[in-house]
Order: structure tokens, then sequence, then C-alpha cells
């Protein structure tokens, strides 16, 4: 059987470039084609010579559609308003899409489930294994300790990344709330500043750092009176998120239409 054809999006991004590197080698995916966005200097040119080494036959495009129906999976690491259209494209080429996009909203939301109605959508904040344990930690741990002690989530990311909270900190947020049985929606504090007054019993707070070229770094710290469990993660090569895209890429295909996240691909 052939491999399946990949495409990548936002190919000149970093996450792009780690994919297109990755997929070079992978002998369980061929990469097809790679898109970028209309009047990108990229467009054209083979993204072999565009990432400034040997041309590999692959030519960068800012047709999207046209890149997709010739393709089995789409990786997306791009930006919401980018990703929701791919969600529709994809679908319409009975294409995987494995989004990584992080910062979207509800209004997006919305259109990826609406998406995800014909075609399997692979969506995760974070696509390392290593996160994904930390996930199914929090929420065991949160589960434990009651609002006693406090939930406090710290992610720290490089000086380039525009959102915040991180996703893998939302991801990590929603299993404390699962955990404790309650919603995110209500317990949630972010960007503290000024006279906050004291803590809410049970809310879950969020602090972010941004700079230099850190990769991705997550603690929950579950503070208690007189002690403390802190859970973390350290990403130091996103190389390890593009290889989680990359398996989820294969372990989509044969996929009933559907919303999946990594928790599915990994079997945990």
């Amino acid at each position: 059987m052939d491999q399946p054809g990949l495409v990548v999006t936002g190919a000149s991004g970093r996450m792009g470039q780690t994919l297109i590197r990755l997929a070079q080698g992978s002998d369980k995916l061929r990469l097809v084609a790679c898109v970028e966005r209309a009047g990108h200097p990229w467009i054209g040119r083979d993204v072999g010579e565009a990432m400034g080494g040997a041309p590999i036959g692959v030519k960068v495009t800012d047709d999207a559609l046209e890149a997709f129906a010739k393709a089995q999976a789409v990786i997306d690491f791009t930006a919401p308003a980018a990703t929701v259209e791919f969600a529709a494209l994809a679908a319409q080429a009975r294409a995987v899409h494995v989004i990584g996009t992080t910062g979207l909203e509800p209004q997006h939301l919305a259109r990826i489930e609406a998406a995800a109605r014909h075609a399997t959508i692979i969506r995760a904040g974070n696509m390392s294994l290593g996160v994904n344990l930390l996930v199914r930690l929090t929420k065991k741990v949160a589960a434990a300790l009651d609002a006693d002690w406090d939930v406090e989530i710290v992610e720290a990311h490089h000086r380039m990344k525009v959102d915040a909270p991180s996703g893998t900190a939302l991801m990590l947020g929603q299993a404390a709330a699962e955990g404790r049985g309650i919603s995110l929606d209500d317990a949630r504090v972010s960007g503290r500043d000024g006279i906050t007054g004291a803590r809410a019993r049970g809310s879950i707070g969020f602090s972010a750092i941004r700079g230099g070229d850190i990769v991705g770094e997550h603690d929950v710290i579950f503070a208690g009176e007189g002690e403390r469990v802190i859970l973390r993660h350290v990403a130091t090569d996103r190389a390890i998120f593009a290889r989680g895209a990359l398996r989820a890429a294969v372990w989509g295909q044969g996929r009933k239409p559907g919303q999946y996240d990594m928790t599915d691909v990994l079997g945990i």
C-alpha cells in the first residue's frame, strides 16, 4: 500500500519546517505539498531550497484546496482563522486534518466541529506524549485533593508566541477542572494585576512567561497548607510536537469522521 500523502500548512514557520524535515525521513508518510499564505515569498519555490537546503521536488503553493486534493493527511500549526478554513477544505478533500493550532475561540471550535461531521480531525493543544501523560496525572491529582489545595498553572514559551495562556496550559486547566467536577470557565483566573484581593477558594490560576527561545515549560502547582505538589513537563526540542503530529496523521487513516485528540492516538 502506498504511503499516505501529506500536506504541511504554514510551511515557513518553525513547526512547519520541523514537520517538513521529519516527514522527509518518514517511512509512513510522503510529503506531497506545502502551503503558505498568498503573497508569501516562498510561493512557487521548491520547499527544500526555500529552507536553505537541496531541492526535494515539492513546491510551496497558496492553493490549499488543490494541495489537499492530492493528500490523505494535512498537518496544521497555523492561526485560528486559517485553521477553520483549512478544516472545511480538508473535509471536502476527505483528508485527515491534524490541528496543533492554539488560541482557538468558541466560534473557531464550532466551525471545526461542523467540519468533523464529514472528516477525521485530530486536535490537541499539545502533541507530545509527556504532556498528554501530564494532563492525565493532573486530572487524577485534582480529583484526590479538595478545593483547599489551590491550583496554579505556570507556563513559559519563546518571545514570538502570540497567545496566552498556551493551549497546553488550558488543557491542563481543563483536566484539573474535570478532576474536581467543576467548570473551568467558572474557576479560571488569568493575568492578575494590581490589588486583586485574596484568592477565591477553588479557583484555577494561570500565569504566562514569554522570553527568549523557550520551547515550552508547564508546571501544575497544587498548593496546600504547609506543602505543595508540583507536576512539571519541560520541552527542549519542538520536534517532539512534530513527531506526535506525524503519528496522529498516520493513526487517523481509515478512522470514522469525528474529533479525536492525542489521548486517542496514544491510547492513554
